[in-house]
């Protein structure tokens, strides 16, 4: 699939929706670079214009320009730094922050109309697709969201079988045998659960689940750690290791003196986790998935 024009065709509509092609911001005479600027100055109580020229990728060249008609309208003060002569420190004067003012107001108030049309259920599907947007194109190193590990609520069983079909469909192209096997593990669940010796986790992002794990009773000395999943907009954020953790730390507590769990060769990510975990490979053979041959695993650690 071709995604560039999709892409493409995204910010054409996006830029469409939020008005940015207009001759001036939110009913204003400043461009959207230029608000931009406005917003940085506005947020903090001093700016390093060096600081502001990084955070917004400009030209130096551009910012000063920017910050020369800024001070020409009286929107900004600007100064050298007393620790450091080579830093312009750029404040907002009460006509500036007057002038910000009215660009943060007006443009709260046109996305509280675009959203008006939305249902609650819909405001969060759009903040959870701009938020897999963000972490998708945002550098990894960037990426320090926090996250919420909590029992399973009404709709995250269905969510756990919807999710282990699709992404492994599309990662491994596992078929429909793959989700049933995954439908029956959590139906096997929900009809002996015995809280007092098995459990499971939903980890949530902006309120939406993004992974899952179960600790379920193999007998009455082995607990079994099943269907681990994190979703590929939450990787490289620690919750695949942390899912682990709450499994092995209420397996322990239950009682049980040994866990084992069930995976793939092919399922490398996973198989780092369980290694850091302090699982070892026990066992061994190959086997077939949706006609594609896989070779199945069975690791174990002692609690």
């Amino acid at each position: 699939m071709d995604v560039v024009p999709e892409v493409r065709a995204f910010n054409r509509f996006y830029t469409s929706v939020i008005g940015v092609l207009g001759a001036g911001m939110h009913d204003t005479p400043y461009s959207l670079t230029e608000a931009r600027v406005l917003f940085e100055l506005g947020t903090r109580e001093a700016a390093d214009a060096a600081g502001i020229r990084a955070a917004l990728g400009l030209d130096p060249g551009y910012l000063s320009r920017i910050l020369a008609k800024f001070e020409t309208e009286g929107l900004i003060s600007r100064e050298r730094s007393a620790e450091d002569a080579r830093r312009q420190v750029v404040r907002l004067t009460p006509k500036g922050r007057d002038t910000f003012g009215v660009l943060d107001r007006r443009s709260a108030a046109e996305i509280e109309t675009l959203l008006a049309k939305l249902t609650d259920p819909e405001r969060r599907r759009l903040v959870s697709a701009m938020g897999t947007v963000r972490s998708l194109l945002e550098q990894p190193a960037e990426r320090r969201e926090p996250y919420v590990i909590r029992p399973p609520r009404a709709g995250d069983l269905g969510w756990v079988v919807h999710r282990h079909g699709v992404i492994y469909s599309e990662e491994y192209g596992w078929g429909a045998s793959f989700e049933a096997l995954v439908a029956r593990i959590v139906a096997d669940y929900v009809d002996n659960h015995d809280p007092r010796r098995e459990a499971a986790w939903i980890a949530e992002v902006r309120g939406e689940p993004v992974g899952c794990v179960f600790c379920v009773r193999k007998d009455d000395t082995t607990a079994q750690l099943r269907l681990l999943l994190v979703e590929p907009s939450a990787r490289g954020m620690g919750i695949g290791g942390r899912l682990v953790h709450e499994c092995l730390r209420f397996a322990s507590a239950a009682g049980y003196r040994r866990i084992t769990l069930w995976t793939r060769d092919v399922l490398v990510s996973a198989r780092r986790i369980y290694q850091a975990a302090g699982f070892e490979l026990v066992e061994q053979h190959p086997g077939e998935e949706s006609g594609i041959p896989v070779n199945d695993q069975i690791w174990a650690k002692d609690l």
